[in-house]
């Protein structure tokens, strides 16, 4: 009971220090959630059994071939995006989006991926190398606990007591190129801790927004583990981006749509980050057809909660998953992302709508 105290008290505290930016610093300083206190997610996205195609190859390694099975190379659709080089690293960046590009094969990539996880702390609860993805597990950043001569003191005893009330996952998605290398995509997902009644007896957690910095200053970070210095990689990342066009949801055909007024290219990369960032399961992907492979577990309808995210303590579910196409179709600047059903009808199902408006709030 007074652990309990002291952790709600420190919550506070911990809440108004959040505000200050992450990166400043340099502090981050990760501890895996799984060996403190463990933080399950909602059951419309939580990453579900995959089926035994898409098992992970035994020591972890793949063929670019074999990552992109069944896919022509496709072109990076990177004409308009501001590039910087440095080696064979280049950092990519298109509005408020940024990625690496790397002139190696996956198969050379995997591991060092999977290393800088580990080394930052991180331990990988999805390593799909047949589909390149990777997700850690709910990590916590340790370095934005106030370090105060008291926590210097008796903190390194009691270090449970203390807790940022946050908590962060990391998917990174590795996609073979034209020119036979990889881009490699870093996306971020948050939950924090809130008092759940005015008496601040008692705390939940409720998603937060992905940050943007966070992922930057891993792919940075990620640069430095592919061979380039840390002042160069401080220099291509620090510039600012521009506005990315707002999305907007319509109906055509009696189905709900993402309407974006950009070209193919942007839209696609935008939408995979949604994907990612949201957690959806992303079991394949076809560049050529513009179609994301998704899973999704529908919420309960008896719930009394409502919203996507309408239950965090429970991952299990009666549900079965319900597959679905996410289909991206580009028409000179206007781009249109609809749902279809597994058999390739278009779906109109209040399920539909609940993905789309995911996708279109990811988006704005």
């Amino acid at each position: 009971m007074k652990a309990a105290t002291t952790r709600l008290g420190l919550l506070a505290l911990a809440t108004a220090l959040s505000a200050c930016s992450v990166l400043d610093g340099d502090k981050i300083d990760y501890k895996s959630a799984t060996k403190g206190s463990t933080l399950e997610i909602p059951p419309d996205l939580t990453q579900l059994s995959r089926d035994s195609r898409y098992a992970t190859v035994p020591g972890g390694s793949v063929s670019a071939a074999a990552m992109q099975a069944g896919q022509a190379a496709q072109p990076s659709g990177t004409a308009n995006a501001a590039a910087i080089t440095l080696g064979d690293v280049r950092i990519e960046r298109d509005g408020n989006q940024r990625w690496l590009v790397v002139n190696r094969p996956a198969n050379k990539l995997w591991d060092p991926v999977r290393e800088f996880w580990e080394e930052n702390g991180f331990i990988l609860t999805q390593a799909e190398s047949n589909v390149g993805i990777m997700e850690t597990d709910w990590a916590e950043n340790r370095a934005k606990l106030p370090q105060d001569i008291v926590r210097s003191t008796i903190g390194k005893v009691f270090d449970s007591l203390y807790s940022t009330g946050e908590r962060d996952k990391f998917r990174t998605r590795l996609e073979r190129n034209s020119n036979g290398g990889t881009e490699i995509y870093i996306t971020h997902r948050g939950m924090i801790e809130v008092y759940s009644s005015s008496t601040k007896d008692n705390t939940v957690w409720q998603p937060r927004a992905a940050d943007p910095e966070l992922e930057t200053e891993f792919l940075r970070r990620l640069m430095v583990k592919l061979g380039v210095s840390e002042e160069q990689s401080k220099a291509v990342t620090s510039t600012a981006a521009p506005r990315q066009p707002a999305a907007r949801v319509a109906t055509v055909n009696n189905a709900p749509v993402v309407q974006l007024d950009e070209g193919f290219d942007r839209s696609w990369r935008r939408v995979g980050l949604a994907l990612d960032r949201t957690g959806f399961t992303v079991e394949d992907r076809n560049r050529n057809e513009g179609t994301y492979f998704v899973r999704y577990v529908a919420p309960n309808a008896d719930k009394k909660e409502p919203g996507f995210f309408s239950k965090l303590f429970s991952s299990n579910t009666a549900t079965p998953p319900l597959k679905y196409r996410i289909v991206v179709r580009g028409q000179g600047e206007t781009t249109t992302v609809s749902v279809l059903n597994e058999a390739g009808a278009p779906e109109s199902s209040a399920n539909a709508e609940r993905i789309i408006r995911v996708i279109a709030d990811e988006l704005k």
